[in-house]
């Protein structure tokens, strides 16, 4: 059973990576996000025996709608309850939706309208999840260790991307999609017994007094009252946003359409994507054994220029060795940003508004930045891939732009641990 601790003895200044809390989270949170993996292969090739590609291309989008609209109302859950209790009521949800869709897909065949169903409920849950992860690592560790959980954690999201489809796919190959989302829904049931064990302390207001809530609108513009009005939260959550709708689009569109402009085909954009990956997790290996970095401020305006030069270079240079070379810098100093970023918010804000601080966070990354595929897209078949990518790397230095301008932001350092 899960116990609280106001001061979780010995684990403030244990080093995360030795900590047997976090790693219980962090073991927790990875089977998580490999079960994700396999439900999406699951759910793709699911809707492509069921339907034509199109069908499939709605049943994939399905989730992100309640995601997107249902994220801001997650931080607000996240906040009023106890976060680690979100996290395992989600997975409970999850485990037992997939393996319900496993039971029926295994008796009948699959069909359409299952699939959009199942995609709505998980988009649903994912949403309550996605704030609860955000908000969890203040009240698992100490203030000097968010920097290394932060890397462990993207550490553990990069590893789960490159294991949850080979998974997803062997299971696939070996008994149908039955299988496949049987393994989804174990792996959601492996996390389980970790999140139940976790210490976590409990929120409480300087005086000792439990937070009030209001309504849910209240508590919502309150949040956004909060970064609005915060001098280092507000203008980090700006940043992290500029980087995600500048970079994005291109890295996961407009690296496709380059590699077919280019005539490097399949192969070339793999090299890319794995180019990018494999830096990407370096970055986060980094913070996560370092566990702090100087500068941090001045850091992120640093790596937000070098990975906004990157993604713009791969869409110039002649030769596929290169533009490989340059996602591997792209991707390492992307890794870097988002791991510092990630920790300089989660230990600047007050953990009674993490949760919908992640909330905003994370709907720039799974609601807006989605919106411009479209747009990156249309603008490639127009104009051709350079303007397009250079236009996005510039849209994206504008954090750079709002770091310098902002001194809390360049004064900003990482927490020591003590």
């Amino acid at each position: 059973m899960t116990t609280t601790d106001p001061a979780l003895p010995g684990h403030a200044s244990r080093p995360a990576h030795r900590d047997g809390n976090v790693l219980r989270w962090l073991t927790a949170h990875t089977a998580s996000l490999v079960g994700d993996s396999v439900y999406f292969v699951a759910l793709g090739w699911s809707a492509q025996k069921a339907a034509g590609p199109a069908e499939v291309g709605l049943v994939m989008a399905a989730g992100a709608l309640p995601r997107a609209l249902l994220m801001l109302v997650g931080g607000v859950v996240a906040d009023r309850f106890d976060p680690r209790r979100v996290i395992l009521g989600s997975d409970v949800l999850r485990c037992l939706l997939i393996l319900s869709v496993a039971a029926g897909i295994a008796l009948s065949a699959p069909a359409l309208w299952m699939l959009v169903a199942v995609a709505l409920v998980f988009g649903a849950v994912d949403a309550l999840f996605v704030p609860a992860i955000g908000a969890l690592p203040p009240r698992i560790t100490g203030p000097g260790q968010l920097a290394r959980v932060s890397g462990m954690r993207s550490l553990s999201m990069r590893l789960s991307q490159i294991a949850g489809p080979p998974i997803g796919g062997l299971a696939m190959g070996l008994g149908g999609a039955a299988a496949a989302f049987t393994v989804a829904g174990l792996l959601f049931a492996l996390s389980l017994p970790f999140l139940s064990t976790m210490r976590v302390r409990p929120l409480e207001k300087p005086g000792g007094e439990q937070p009030e809530n209001g309504t849910v609108r209240q508590d919502l513009l309150d949040g956004l009252r909060y970064i609005r009005r915060h001098r280092l939260v507000g203008p980090l959550v700006v940043v992290g946003a500029l980087c995600e709708l500048g970079l994005v689009g291109t890295l996961n569109v407009g690296m496709i359409l380059l590699n077919a402009e280019r005539g490097w085909g399949p192969s070339g954009y793999g090299w890319i994507v794995s180019g990018f990956g494999a830096g990407a997790a370096a970055g986060a290996a980094l913070l996560s054994v370092v566990g702090r970095l100087p500068r941090a401020g001045l850091l992120l305006a640093g790596t937000l220029l070098v990975s906004s030069a990157g993604a713009v270079s791969i869409a110039l240079v002649p030769a596929l060795w290169i533009a490989v070379a340059m996602a591997l810098v792209t991707g390492l100093c992307a890794g870097t940003f988002g791991g510092v970023n990630n920790a300089l918010v989660q230990a600047a804000t007050d953990p009674a508004y993490l949760g919908r601080v992640t909330s905003v966070v994370m709907l720039a990354m799974v609601g807006l930045a989605p919106l411009g595929y479209p747009l990156v897209g249309a603008a490639i078949g127009a104009w051709g891939s350079a303007p397009v990518f250079v236009g996005c790397g510039a849209f994206a230095c504008l954090g750079v732009a709002v770091v310098l301008a902002s001194g809390a932001v360049r004064r900003a350092e990482l927490p020591r641990a003590h």
